[in-house]
């Protein structure tokens, strides 16, 4: 990984991205000293330009950056890092510096919690009570859940309809996570598709 940086200062920019959404959290910019602490310790840190001094983001607030992945473009004067906001990323107090949380990328969180209760052995946590039952039954229960939103579909009851694709939904994340796959594999599929 090798950047960039005589063209602006010692300077270059640096895009942080919400690694399970994939929203644009904020900008912030880099020196070469900066990008070596990221790296080495896996929390984001920046060149503020205002305080003239290296600055962990989260260091007053608590609201680390845990790095997931780092790239850098063609030019190699770009950085873009993915990453796991410990809470809010905005001084404001919004979730990013471009808005609020990205509602799209809710699944994404939700396929994390699911993980998580798995990988924790949640006891009282349904996800993982199913889970333990095996793939059959999470089968099983993928398959319960697609009828029903079929039966909904044929009455008139949005509610219903929409309570059953949500279920559907959850399951079906068990279903990944039981088969060792990600919401991300099934994009790709459906990426190759659409070309």
């Amino acid at each position: 990984m090798k950047i960039n940086f005589s063209k602006d200062n010692g300077l270059v920019p640096v895009i942080i991205q919400d690694n399970r959404t994939l929203q644009i959290l904020m900008l912030g910019y880099m020196n070469e000293e900066a990008f070596e602490k990221t790296k080495r310790e896996e929390i984001v840190t920046f060149f503020s330009r205002s305080k003239n001094r290296l600055w962990t983001k989260g260091e007053e607030s608590g609201n680390f950056l845990t790095v997931k992945s780092i790239d850098i473009d063609c030019d190699q004067d770009t950085v873009l890092i993915k990453v796991i906001p410990k809470n809010v990323v905005c001084h404001t107090g919004s979730f990013s510096c471009f808005g609020g949380k990205s509602d799209k990328g809710f699944l994404y969180e939700l396929e994390e919690k699911i993980s998580q209760r798995i990988n924790d052995k949640i006891e009282e946590s349904y996800t993982y009570s199913l889970y333990q039952r095996g793939i059959n039954k999470i089968a099983q229960k993928v398959g319960e859940e697609a009828v029903e939103l079929v039966i909904e579909a044929k009455d008139n009851n949005d509610e219903l309809f929409k309570n059953e694709a949500a279920d559907l939904l959850y399951h079906f994340l068990i279903l990944l996570k039981t088969k060792g796959f990600s919401l991300q594999n099934i994009e790709e599929i459906l990426q190759t598709r659409n070309k």
